[in-house]
């Protein structure tokens, strides 16, 4: 017989430590356990038992709903009748499920409505950021990482090797990032620190770039100057199968970052474009914005491209995707050279992926709200329920994606870039330890989703 399913008790305007959860969780059949953590990333991390467990909550019950939500199981509220609509309200808007209400004085008799109590793990940040470290590391994968000058880089490579959850190659001066590692306490011994201005894959390298390149006039002794560059060394490393993917960008600019894909990894084959997605994380919600970090003005061709590679590209991240065609339209409400340019890129969707699911042009509200969807597109297999929204340019879906993180309080993540043969991923110059460690592992997860697809055929 299967354990029953954990639950957390919270409390509004009551201490916890008043309550006899020891009791409680006696008579309830489950093991007393308690938060650890003073965030709810923390707390999350440590692993609480989803079966088999009464979960003590910190009594912040904003709180510990959060965490119920990530964890994926009930809350048990103990709240006198003043306050416990309100808080079971609050419950709910944090997208944690109620078990029941029980009164301070009846906590002796209170009984956890657990059985209707279908929670399962809500999304939010810690929720992906989880799943992603654990899809990674179920996949490990060797990434390049070419800043080794940059503290960030070496931080999040110590987090990375500490979970175990890629191999690792970083460039730069053995010595120097050795020191500075062990100045900043990181461990990475299990890393492989290649100076590659002294490597001798040097010389191979500047021979094979010279022959990818000999068409545009490149020497061998033009190649040996562009192989001293570290995004050139590193992009070779994944042309060569040495490094399955590779991040940069912490240290240097997109395009410093993007140009080697381009001349030594190239598209994808039947890829006409390199374009990128966000991975937007919000309460409840994973969706994906494009192309909102490479292409200025995408043609309808290029637009119904980017929404197949977009679909195939948040498949991998657990999206099942609905694809919105973006526009100041839905249907035929207005009309115009930007109009015909969505209905066209729909078209052109369809004919690169048959089994998309896409439809536009759609409003943004139109796409996202079930609401306004059946009013404006009822007949449409898209309105109401996408999750893949793809924006006419680049102006529009740059600024989407920074309205939802600023103001919305998403978690953007990305851009993820797309069309090229083998994973490259850019970083901003202002990323974070944690955005660092997040772009490793989703560059982990398309290498691992690439080698599969290669297999297949």
């Amino acid at each position: 017989m299967s354990q029953p399913k954990s639950l957390l008790v919270t409390a509004a305007n009551y201490s916890l430590d008043s309550a006899d959860l020891d009791a409680l969780a006696q008579r309830l059949g489950l093991e007393l356990v308690r938060v650890e953590g003073t965030d709810i990333a923390s707390a999350f991390a440590a692993d609480l038992p989803r079966e088999g467990a009464l979960i003590a909550g910190t009594g912040d019950y904003n709180f510990d709903a959060e965490l119920a939500a990530a964890l994926g199981v009930p809350v048990a509220l103990i709240a006198d009748q003043q306050v416990a609509e309100l808080a079971s309200r609050r419950i709910l808007e944090l997208n944690a499920t109620p078990a029941g209400v029980a009164a301070p004085d009846a906590l002796d008799a209170f009984t956890p409505d657990t059985a209707g109590a279908e929670a399962q793990p809500a999304m939010s940040p810690v929720v992906f950021e989880s799943w992603l470290l654990h899809q990674a590391k179920a996949n490990r994968r060797h990434i390049v990482l070419p800043e080794g000058e940059d503290d960030r880089i070496l931080q999040a490579a110590h987090k990375l090797l500490e979970r175990g959850i890629v191999e690792l190659t970083i460039l730069g001066d053995e010595a120097d990032i050795r020191r500075r590692a062990e100045e900043q306490g990181l461990d990475l011994s299990e890393a492989r620190i290649i100076n590659h201005l002294e490597s001798e894959l040097l010389e191979e390298f500047a021979a094979d770039f010279a022959e990818l390149r000999k068409k545009k006039g490149i020497s061998l002794d033009d190649a040996r100057e562009t192989m001293k560059d570290i995004s050139y060394f590193a992009t070779m490393m994944v042309h060569k199968g040495i490094a399955d993917g590779m991040v940069s960008g912490a240290a240097h600019t997109t395009a410093h970052t993007i140009k080697p894909s381009f001349q030594i990894i190239k598209t994808a084959p039947g890829a006409s474009v390199v374009s990128s997605i966000f991975l937007m994380v919000m309460p409840g919600r994973l969706w994906a914005f494009g192309d909102c970090a490479v292409n200025p003005n995408p043609t309808a061709e290029q637009l119904g491209e980017i929404a197949a590679v977009s679909a195939k590209t948040a498949s991998q991240f657990g999206i099942d995707p609905k694809v919105a065609i973006l526009s100041y339209s839905t249907g035929t409400s207005g009309s115009g050279p930007d109009v015909d340019r969505a209905v066209a890129a729909v078209e052109a969707a369809k004919q690169a992926d048959a089994n998309l699911v896409v439809d536009g042009p759609l409003q943004f509200d139109a796409a996202c709200d079930p609401g306004v969807g059946k009013k404006k597109a009822p007949n449409s297999p898209v309105a109401g329920q996408a999750n893949v929204f793809i924006f006419p340019d680049l102006e529009a879906g740059n600024a989407g994606y920074k309205i939802a993180q600023r103001t919305g309080g998403a978690l953007a993540v990305g851009p993820v870039l797309q069309g090229l043969n083998k994973p490259v991923n850019d970083l901003s110059r202002g990323a974070t330890v944690a955005d660092i460690v997040n772009t490793v592992a989703i560059t982990a997860i398309q290498a691992a989703a690439q080698a599969d697809a290669q297999g297949a055929k």
